[in-house]
């Protein structure tokens, strides 16, 4: 079987499995977060933080408190990074400098899980498991529920309440995340996937040296860094490692589990606003974009453009052998495409064009499927504005599910658009007039998409990286600190801004004049607003970068 075959393989296979388990799981996340009823456990925690459950909120009350949740997770993270040397199971580290711990409090509290540090040399068990675990958690749980609160925005009439922020991240966390990661992890161990408590154990070479094999919770942090889309490995190198992925098995059931999630929720769409052909639209527009990265991502690195991978018939540096060049390329398009950042291979290593690609991934506002809830919440805000350029076209006020789109909506969705770039583009420039953009090997075209690179996935809240740009200085940490952070909770704002101003709204009945929205024409249009904004955004940096570099 050839290495093209055995690729197309997998790739069937994923999507095989992501259609069957669409409307089982997606409907099994809708009960999660429509039921009215709560378990003991849940009631106990509502006492616990003095919560009524049956009490909702406004669009300010439901974003106050993701703020404040987020703040004081941010506040915690950081200190618990600069006290760890007095901590049980510390293994004797010092303290994380204050610019490095600033940065990955930031990173892991806004699911963006950039890491500018070794973990298995840096982090002590105990941050690992309780700091940054958790926040693989509770991150996620706050995308799924804000996405919740604009599908309830699109859903209800005449109301300010949009549910109760406490009640949704509660729920997601306990009756979704827990128990699939509690499985998942199971199954990982099972493959080989290291799962103790040990500071590592040391052992003779064949070449009689010494090597200390390090050890760690790393089978429950890994599970929850991939479902949740997170993506901040236990090793620094993330995902190649054998003790995170072990085998062609468990690389599959990685990206499956990347994918899971996102892929559900328009299961969850449809079936909130009483349209599951809606959800199916939603569905499809993700299919279209991802299957057509994967392919092109694909066909970049087999095809090994460049005068070495030429020479020697594949692009295999910087990639596993246990995983080959195709398995590697899907894997990098599926971390990109949503916001997990996790890697196999490394990313820095791929061809030029191939390289490309994972940016152009993050730079469509990864939304093919996308993060856990950040995917479907930037795909409907796209909705809207494909919704509102159609309504120009025939000179009618644009409709989206019975909910007029007028200046005031249409000035949320655009504010939502216009951020990710600035913050981009803005960071991009700032870090060459500064001088802080020399990298320990490339200069030129590739050492421009090093820059830009850590800048999209940062202020993407992705989280992987070009590995050949030294990032772990105070000023790197605090820029790209500053683009998780403004990256992550502006767009959130005004997602629930636009969520409250359309729950308010009387609904509109369709008319002949209304744009069906679940027809291959919508879901064509989306696809393409979606593409042609990311190019008139992008394409001139990307045209210095990668592409001068392939050309």
């Amino acid at each position: 079987m050839t290495m093209t075959t055995a690729g197309v393989i997998f790739i069937l296979t994923l999507v095989a499995a992501l259609v069957a388990v669409y409307k089982p799981f997606g409907d099994y996340m809708f009960r999660a977060v429509s039921g009215t009823k709560q378990s003991r456990v849940e009631r106990g925690i509502f006492r616990l933080i003095g919560v009524n459950p049956a009490a909702e909120q406004t669009w300010g009350v439901y974003a106050r408190s993701v703020l404040a949740f987020s703040a004081i997770s941010l506040l915690f993270l950081y200190l618990f990074q600069r006290v760890q040397n007095h901590l049980w199971l510390s293994l004797g580290f010092d303290p994380v400098v204050p610019h490095g711990a600033w940065n990955t409090a930031v990173s892991f509290v806004a699911n963006t899980n950039w890491q500018s540090y070794s973990g298995e040399s840096t982090m002590g068990h105990l941050v690992q498991m309780a700091g940054l675990a958790v926040q693989n958690f509770v991150s996620s749980a706050v995308g799924i529920a804000v996405a919740v609160a604009l599908l309830r925005g699109f859903a209800r009439s005449r109301t300010g309440q949009l549910g109760n922020f406490w009640v949704d991240l509660t729920r997601i966390t306990l009756r979704i995340l827990l128990p699939v990661a509690v499985l998942g992890a199971i199954a990982l161990m099972i493959g080989g996937a290291v799962q103790n408590l040990s500071g590592g154990t040391d052992v003779t070479t064949l070449t009689g040296g010494t090597q200390t094999i390090t050890g760690g919770p790393v089978a429950s942090q890994e599970v929850i860094k991939l479902l949740g889309t997170n993506g901040g490995g236990f090793y620094n190198v993330n995902s190649a490692h054998p003790f995170e992925n072990p085998t062609s098995w468990t690389n599959w059931l990685e990206i499956f589990l990347i994918l899971l999630i996102p892929f559900s929720l328009p299961r969850v769409f449809g079936r909130m606003v009483g349209q599951n052909r809606q959800g199916y639209a939603i569905a499809a527009v993700m299919g279209i974009l991802a299957v057509a990265s994967v392919a092109i991502t694909n066909i970049f690195e087999l095809a090994g453009h460049g005068t070495v991978p030429q020479a020697v018939g594949a692009a295999l540096e910087g990639k596993e052998v246990r995983f080959d060049v195709s398995n590697s390329a899907t894997f990098a398009a599926a971390t990109t495409l949503t916001s997990t950042g996790a890697v196999n291979s490394f990313h820095d290593s791929f061809t030029s064009l191939g390289g490309m690609m994972t940016m152009v991934n993050m730079m469509l506002g990864e939304v093919a499927p996308g993060g856990t809830g950040s995917g479907l919440y930037g795909l409907l805000i796209l909705a809207v504005i494909t919704v509102f350029v159609a309504g120009l076209m025939v000179g009618r006020t644009p409709e989206y599910l019975g909910k007029k789109i007028s200046s005031r909506e249409i000035k949320f969705a655009s504010l939502y658009f216009l951020i990710t770039p600035i913050l981009v583009l803005t960071g991009t420039a700032a870090a060459f007039a500064t001088g802080n953009n020399s990298t320990a090997l490339n200069v030129g075209p590739h050492g421009l998409s090093e820059v830009l690179y850590a800048f999209t996935s940062a202020s993407n809240n992705n989280g992987s990286a070009f590995g050949g740009i030294t990032v772990n200085t105070t000023w790197w940490d605090t820029a790209l600190g500053l683009c998780m952070l403004l990256g992550r909770f502006l767009p959130i704002i005004f997602v629930l801004a636009l969520a409250g101003s359309l729950a308010r709204q009387a609904p509109t009945p369709a008319s002949e004049g209304t744009l069906p929205t679940h027809r291959p024409l919508f879901i064509g249009m989306v696809v393409g607003v979606t593409v042609v904004l990311v190019a008139l955004t992008f394409l001139p940096a990307l045209a210095l970068g990668p592409l001068a570099e392939g050309l």
